[in-house]
């Protein structure tokens, strides 16, 4: 589902920040901090405007109900 994601931020002209836990140190201390924070499972886990917004069935439904590119105009991350 990461993929799907990445793919659909680039697909909408946002080029995010993106931090694969099994590729960094202390990757895996984050992935169970962000379990602890909800999410399940827990990447891909999405911030907008440094603040957690969910994970893949969350964007996704952000979107299809075209609450997501709004979301991203108000926090400066998309300009069109």
């Amino acid at each position: 589902m990461s993929h799907t994601i990445k793919t659909l931020f680039y697909d909408l002209g946002v080029y995010p920040a993106i931090y694969e836990l099994d590729e960094i140190p202390g990757g895996c201390e984050i992935e169970q901090t962000l379990l602890r924070l909800g999410c399940n499972p827990s990447v891909p886990a999405v911030f907008i405007g440094g603040e957690l917004v969910g994970g893949a069935n969350k964007i996704m439904s952000l979107h299809l109900n075209r609450s997501l590119i709004p979301m991203l105009r108000q926090v400066g991350a998309l300009w069109v």
